[in-house]
């Protein structure tokens, strides 16, 4: 946000209250939190000068997608070629994006990194916003977002309501050395347990996100690294072959979380201060990239000398963003709790319902084209 509000004209102060990650490590050793970046967002990295910092020989593309439904019936395949596209996403390390952005934000004119920094009071006036740091330093300015995770301490301070759900699930990520090349494809599987995705690494290797429920997620991350590595071959049907862990297991809980408004008076929220909803579709991080481009546009956009902080901007921001962010709630929403439904019946509808938009290309292609962006 910081480097695309900078890219519209503007002097920003960004408040990181960690401090930055270390260097990638050997090439050996894998990140275990890992995004699935649309060619859009990607796209959108290039034009803040992010994306060509980032070693290539860690980025993989992703060209197609197979998605099985539960009981071994239902699926959907989804192809870049067939929707006209040259991929369907990139899988990008975290700490080596983050590393990149901080790279691209060294000596910025503009743009002042106050970090390690924590802020701990807000002030709004119709003139501006204050931000007072914790040792006391004051930051004056028109405009204040809150991209600040999930537990956003801008929202609370700008009062804004805010809804959560607890899914009562964990997201179980590792990284494994398969025995089987995975062609840039991504799997995604609807088990009774969850729902487990093996994205491609280059190479032979494959990045785990197994949305899982709370017990058995514990499970998971009590095993062993060969029982691990078993346990997803397994329940992968071998599609990759053997898999060896090559980064050990981690988890991090789920839940959907719904804002009143993404505005207050001098305040906006993007990223997981503005929602947070379930992973099955990758879409997070994604719908975060897009608020930013959205805001940095409106904000590019004003006219000569006025103010940033102008209502009528932040309502703009606040439309161009609702119908996105309500249809990725609503959609992974409906998915979780669709597939979670353990019935003879529910089964069959929806393996149905996959097998259906499997045999409608238009569709497909649409689906692909939306999350591109």
């Amino acid at each position: 946000m910081a480097l695309a509000l900078q890219s519209a004209g503007l002097d920003v102060a960004l408040v990181e209250p960690q401090k930055p990650r270390p260097a990638t490590g050997p090439a050996e050793n894998w990140d275990t939190r890992i995004y699935a970046i649309s060619p859009g967002n990607a796209g959108f990295l290039g034009e803040l000068g992010v994306w060509s910092r980032l070693d290539m020989r860690r980025v993989q593309q992703v060209e197609t997608m197979a998605i099985h439904g539960d009981e071994g019936t239902g699926r959907l395949d989804l192809s870049a070629y067939e929707a006209g596209l040259r991929e369907l996403a990139f899988i990008v390390e975290g700490g080596a994006l983050q590393q990149a952005m901080q790279q691209a934000m060294s000596g910025m004119d503009g743009l002042r990194m106050l970090c390690p920094a924590q802020a701990t009071a807000l002030l709004v006036s119709a003139e501006n916003a204050r931000v007072t740091l914790a040792d006391g330093t004051p930051l004056d300015a028109q405009l204040v977002v809150g991209t600040d995770g999930g537990d956003s301490w801008v929202r609370q301070a700008a009062g804004i309501a805010v809804r959560s759900s607890d899914y009562r699930q964990l997201g179980v990520v590792a990284n494994f050395e398969t025995a089987l090349p995975h062609h840039g494809t991504a799997f995604q599987w609807f088990l009774p347990d969850g729902v487990l995705a093996l994205l491609p690494l280059p190479g032979n290797r494959a990045s785990m996100v197994w949305s899982t429920p709370v017990e058995h997620a514990a499970s998971l991350l009590a095993m062993d690294t060969d029982m691990l590595a078993g346990k997803v071959t397994e329940a992968s049907a071998g599609v990759l072959g053997a898999l060896r862990t090559i980064s050990p297991a981690a988890g991090f809980p789920l839940q959907l979380t719904r804002v009143a408004r993404l505005i207050a008076p001098r305040v906006a929220l993007a990223g997981d201060a503005a929602h947070s909803v379930h992973p099955l579709a990758g879409q997070g991080v994604n719908l975060g990239m897009r608020d930013i481009r959205k805001l940095a546009a409106v904000l590019a956009s004003r006219l000569p000398r006025q103010d940033c902080g102008d209502w009528s901007l932040l309502r703009r921001y606040e439309r161009g963003r609702r119908e996105d962010i309500a249809s990725i709630e609503l959609g992974t929403d409906a998915l979780q709790k669709l597939f979670g439904v353990r019935s003879v019946w529910m089964s069959g509808a929806r393996n149905f319902g996959l097998a259906a938009v499997n045999r409608f290309p238009p569709l497909k292609n649409l689906l692909i084209r939306h999350a591109a962006g």
